[in-house]
């Protein structure tokens, strides 16, 4: 199977294309400006994705695509007009590659969307499910959802067999963001006040997320659906902040501030929605993913954890 990979040199990516060649795969890059430094990948600039990019080349003689390259999402976007720059790439560059691919023959199309499609929250006992409606409320998640919408219309009047995979927040080698600042922030061993929240919160290993989209590439019958996807365990923050304490060997230090008094004082500081992300809960049951497909997480949260502790002292001992 020859299959094309759009943002490939990023966190997905790199986690996803040494699997597809061990997997036997032909495998072609997708990059903005320069080709990808790795053995057995050939590699297709095609600049910026948007409604204009060239899919051509990138897509003669391929099989499958996997679209991962994305404007990603940020807390504070400084676009003029943030939901369209997010469409622009998001909704009508991901469609503008679906039609190309369509045209040239490709077959299954694994789309890399997000659970914000779903919503931001949910109540403890009562996670998202397949099927749920979409509610998504920022720009990031409009995007993803509008092109989620127009990759299954598609399927209709095509051949292509879109999957379209969500995920909650991805970990492991090379993340950023707020998990990032977690990592520092218990490597530094400092108190937090998150003792008494009591929340349940869905997040899957970058090598678990790779691993199930190969498995999109691969399971029959799969063309035309949405699926979450999780590593199965979920956890609460206080538990989170335990185990990254534990595999960075520094004691997890905790106290009890109610949540309520959490969330007064984060929009004080103008921080409700990152303090939201560490008190409320978002959890996803991936039962229909695993029977549809007869995948399985090969990584364990502990072990995701602690190869993602080990990238992360490996990155600081190289500063």
């Amino acid at each position: 199977m020859k299959v094309l990979v759009t943002g490939a040199g990023g966190f997905v990516g790199q986690a996803l294309l040494p699997l597809l060649l061990e997997a036997g795969c032909a495998v072609r890059a997708a990059v903005r400006r320069q080709p990808l430094p790795m053995a057995g990948i050939d590699s297709v600039v095609v600049g910026d994705i948007g409604p204009a990019t060239d899919w051509t080349a990138a897509l003669a003689d391929v099989d499958a695509v996997v679209h991962l390259a994305a404007r990603v999402h940020v807390m504070r976007d400084a676009a003029g007009d943030p939901l369209a720059a997010y469409r622009a790439t998001n909704t009508v560059g991901t469609l503008r590659l679906a039609e190309a691919a369509a045209r040239a023959g490709v077959g299954r199309f694994v789309f890399l969307s997000t659970v914000k499609v779903n919503g931001e929250s949910t109540p403890p006992d009562r996670p998202f499910v397949d099927g749920d409606p979409s509610a998504a409320t920022d720009p990031y998640a409009i995007s993803k959802a509008e092109a989620e919408s127009g990759l299954l219309s598609l399927a209709q009047t095509t051949s292509l067999e879109p999957v379209v995979l969500r995920p909650p927040l991805v970990y492991g080698p090379g993340v950023g963001a707020n998990f990032l600042r977690l990592l520092r922030l218990a490597e530094r061993g400092l108190p937090l006040p998150l003792a008494a929240v009591s929340n349940r919160r869905s997040m899957i290993y970058v090598g678990n997320l790779a691993s199930a989209i190969l498995a999109a590439l691969r399971a029959p019958s799969l063309g035309g659906r949405v699926f979450l996807v999780a590593d199965g365990e979920d956890l609460s923050t206080p538990e989170l902040w335990r185990r990254l304490a534990a595999a960075l060997g520094r004691p997890a230090r905790l106290w009890p501030l109610p949540p309520m008094v959490l969330s007064i004082l984060a929009r004080l500081a103008g921080r409700r929605a990152e303090i939201e992300r560490l008190t409320g809960s978002l959890a996803v049951d991936a039962r229909g993913w695993r029977e549809a497909s007869g995948w399985a997480p090969p990584y364990t949260v502990e072990r995701g954890i602690a190869r993602t502790v080990a990238w992360y002292r490996g990155a600081q001992a190289r500063r």
